[in-house]
């Protein structure tokens, strides 16, 4: 296989062992972590990354990247203390072998985001300043409601900050109204990784390649070396934490549990490689 795979396993359950056991049944060898034992990844102690990456390690398995929440505040919301909470993530995700970090460009007010830019560029460069050095890279995902959910916005964060890379989520622009091809068109160079994840225009996450992201055109011209499965075809636990408005979502494939639909959307992309 061309590409090694990771998948936020937290979608099969939050008990960590249940995630390891899916992943080795699926052959899949990475952790995008996000939620594990109860926890979101930002809130684990020191002492319980250690755990993890023993746990990790003792099944041949490893953390690609950390699925943190940074960036997942309003423009508006108090910065302090999240940059001093992403400051302790920072010291968790070398703690788990990671040498990635996801994170976010803040959710704005969209009929005025361009005003908010300056806000937004210093917070991301206050995070960037606070992971200088530390081996992990930031990575900027293009999620839904924030100033960088379309590709000219996530293409200005990025020039921006070259040392920022992009997550490229085909679901994500989909349900903003962005076309994927003109998007991998601005944002191809900055690409770190990938997150397989497809959508159809009402907003619905269905499996890869029965949506309108674009997927196998995607692979075929990613140069990346992993890709992360986010499925979101079943409401799992807390995923109506995750995105805003997503309880409300239209869902055109469902399936009788979490573990069946993590299945079936590696099956998919499976398939599609």
């Amino acid at each position: 296989m061309k590409f090694k795979l990771a998948a936020f396993a937290d979608e099969v359950d939050g008990n960590l062992d249940k995630q390891i056991s899916a992943m080795i049944e699926n052959g899949i060898d990475y952790l995008e972590i996000r939620g594990v034992d109860g926890e979101n990844v930002s809130d684990i102690t020191m002492e319980k990354a250690r755990e993890i990456r023993q746990r990790l390690e003792a099944n041949g398995l490893a953390v690609w990247s950390v699925g943190s929440p940074f960036g997942k505040i309003g423009i508006g919301d108090d910065f302090a203390p999240h940059l001093e909470k992403f400051k302790r993530q920072i010291e968790t995700a070398n703690i788990l072998g990671a040498k990635h970090m996801r994170i976010f460009s803040f959710y704005v007010l969209h009929e005025n985001a361009e005003k908010y830019s300056d806000e937004v560029m210093s917070r991301l460069e206050k995070f960037l300043e606070a992971a200088r050095g530390s081996g992990i890279l930031l990575c900027h995902e293009n999620e839904k409601g924030i100033y960088g959910d379309i590709a000219a916005r996530c293409g200005e964060i990025h020039k921006n900050f070259p040392e920022m890379k992009a997550v490229f989520d085909p679901a994500n622009f989909i349900q903003c109204g962005q076309e994927t091809k003109s998007a991998w068109e601005i944002l191809a160079p900055y690409v770190e990784y990938m997150h397989i994840k497809d959508a159809l225009s009402d907003g619905s996450v269905v499996p890869a390649g029965k949506g309108e992201g674009n997927i196998p055109f995607l692979l075929e011209n990613y140069a990346g070396e992993v890709l992360t499965l986010e499925p979101h075809l079943s409401v799992f636990s807390g995923f109506e934490k995750l995105e805003r408005g997503s309880e409300n979502a239209p869902r055109k494939y469902c399936y009788s549990s979490s573990r069946e639909a993590f299945d079936a959307a590696v099956s998919a992309l499976k398939e599609l490689l």
